[in-house]
């Protein structure tokens, strides 16, 4: 709101501006409103991408996988730094979680390919 007043206090010299600005700036806040637009849909598929099923699912598989790889170096770790031997528990449970990642999609990739396959025969029938 101070900006708004700004301009006011400026004198006459801004009431053409704005005359001018709303004849010829059709076009521009035309382009600017799709600019948002195509901003807006960007965001708006990110956001979607990241509320998807897959994606939560995935997450829930690197979680698991993330934990049994700790729980296991917690119950089965050899002797060592406590420090040096944490770390290399966060690193493995990380490498764990990244591989049940992969696992999980490529078996969604090969779910996708298998239902891509079908619906291309039944649709030469």
């Amino acid at each position: 709101m101070a900006r708004k007043a700004t301009t006011k206090k400026s004198g006459a010299g801004a009431k053409p501006k704005k005359a001018s600005a709303a004849k010829s700036g059709g076009s521009r806040s035309g382009k600017r409103r799709t600019g948002a637009k195509r901003g807006s849909s960007k965001g708006d598929a990110f956001i979607g991408l990241l509320q998807s099923p897959l994606v939560a699912e995935l997450v829930a598989v690197a979680a698991t996988a993330a934990l049994a790889s700790l729980a296991e170096r917690g119950f089965a770790g050899s002797g060592g730094g406590k420090g040096k031997r944490a770390g290399k528990a966060v690193k493995d449970a990380g490498k764990a979680a990244a591989a049940a990642v992969g696992r999980r999609l490529s078996s969604e990739l090969d779910e996708i390919k298998k239902a891509a396959k079908s619906a291309k025969g039944g649709a030469k029938a």
